[in-house]
């Protein structure tokens, strides 16, 4: 009997299999469907302002489908985004500390941050589901509540007169023409994000240990894999994704606000799931969490293009989510079936 390791798979099989699969379909019908029925869609303007919007989400989504794969959850990632950008805001603007030194020290804020949630989480055994909820409302509280009593405002302002803003607005912050398109460096970055976990998904052994971890933990210890430090620095990239978004938006706007970021939760939940990722970890592509984020963002902008009432876009959220499910699990399910 034909070792099953050893029989041929179709092509159709093959790409049935691939998670991203479902999401590029979706993103081609939302964009087929807004550019036939918006004129604003096409335009210039129109396409640099939904990648824009598509960015800044597809950077967190990104980094947390590769934190999902590897079986975990971080709903701390929103709110990491307004902490960044405050601490950077807060020490430049009020205590003239050099704007690259708060860079960085903003940058190892959200690293502890995210090594601690890793570190509670594996050494008490309480999902992350919770820890990190605990981290959004800790995260929420000290935004809210610390830049009031510095400041006296819930907003930092004036960003633009610290020496070196501009210097540092050229990698955030900065723009260029293409095509007559107003594009943001945030795409780039973005772009730039999906290649590297991407490579690092399907081309390293660190990518090999992601999927193992999440796909059967105990098996991946049995065999060596380094499961803590792995699950450590997967929450560590999540929470250097809310710092870059961080710096991304703060850069752009010159300005931050101490409620930047909430809501954004679960929304890169359901761009990483749409894109192929499993809640139950072990299986996702970077590349689907990047379509998720672009199917988000011609939605966002198309609804207001189309002069829909924006509150359609949570109701089309959870549907979204929903068939991404149902739909993953049928195309796993016939692949398994015609393999």
């Amino acid at each position: 009997m034909l070792d099953e390791r050893l029989k041929k798979t179709s092509a159709i099989v093959r790409l049935l299999r691939r998670p991203e699969v479902g999401a590029a379909v979706a993103a081609l019908a939302i964009f087929a469907y807004f550019s036939t029925t918006t004129q604003a869609f096409l335009s210039p303007a129109g396409v640099a302002t939904w990648l824009y919007s598509a960015s800044l989400l597809g950077v967190l989504a990104v980094a947390g489908a590769m934190l999902m794969i590897g079986g975990e959850f971080d709903l701390s990632i929103g709110a990491m985004t307004g902490t960044t950008g405050l601490i950077v805001g807060v020490t430049t603007t009020q205590w003239g500390v050099n704007i690259w030194v708060a860079l960085v020290l903003a940058l190892v804020v959200a690293l502890s941050v995210g090594a601690a949630n890793a570190y509670v989480s594996m050494k008490t055994g309480v999902p992350s589901f919770i820890v990190t909820l605990a981290t959004l409302f800790i995260l929420q509280g000290l935004n809210l509540a610390v830049t009031k009593l510095i400041t006296g405002t819930v907003s930092i302002q004036g960003m633009a007169d610290v020496p070196g803003f501009d210097q540092v607005k050229i990698l955030f912050g900065s723009s260029f023409s293409v095509f007559g398109m107003d594009i943001k460096v945030s795409i780039v970055w973005w772009i730039a994000v999906t290649a590297l976990a991407t490579w690092i998904l399907l081309r390293t052994r660190a990518g090999n240990w992601i999927f193992a971890v999440g796909g059967a933990i105990n098996s991946a210890r049995q065999v060596g894999v380094p499961v803590v430090k792995v699950r450590i620095a997967l929450f560590m990239t999540t929470a250097g994704a809310g710092w870059l978004v961080g710096m991304l938006q703060l850069f752009a706007v010159s300005t931050v606000q101490a409620t930047t970021g909430l809501g954004q939760e679960f929304i890169y939940v359901i761009c990483a799931v749409v894109g192929g990722c499993l809640l139950t970890g072990g299986f996702g592509s970077a590349i689907g969490a990047a379509v998720g984020a672009l199917i988000y963002g011609m939605t966002l902008q198309g609804i207001v293009f189309a002069q829909w009432d924006n509150n359609w876009l949570k109701a089309f959220l959870g549907v979204l989510l929903l068939m991404a499910v149902l739909v993953n699990l049928y195309v796993r399910r016939r692949a398994g079936d015609r393999s």
